[in-house]
């Protein structure tokens, strides 16, 4: 039996309007990397992050992100976080 924890998280990204600009949406995937570990437990290095949350968050470029995001975190049993946008 697989031994998994599933969390559907809304991640505020207001943070990132604070920085320059040009580093924006670097900075809201670096505040998505800090809060699922916080939340889940684990390191920053055991969180991978799909592609389709990253496409959702450079949707409207560098300097635009979104001011918060709801994504689906899975922790698989050897400790690695997925984060990816929840099907609905």
């Amino acid at each position: 039996m697989v031994d998994t924890e599933e969390r559907i998280m809304n991640i505020p990204l207001r943070e990132a309007k604070n920085t320059p600009s040009s580093k924006r949406a670097s900075r809201a995937m670096k505040l998505v990397r800090e809060f699922v570990s916080n939340n889940m437990d684990v390191p920053e290095e055991d969180i991978w992050i799909d592609s389709s949350t990253n496409e959702e968050i450079w949707s409207d470029g560098i300097k635009k992100p979104p001011s918060k995001i709801k994504v689906k975190a899975i922790k698989f049993e050897d400790g690695i976080v997925e984060v990816s946008i929840p099907r609905e």
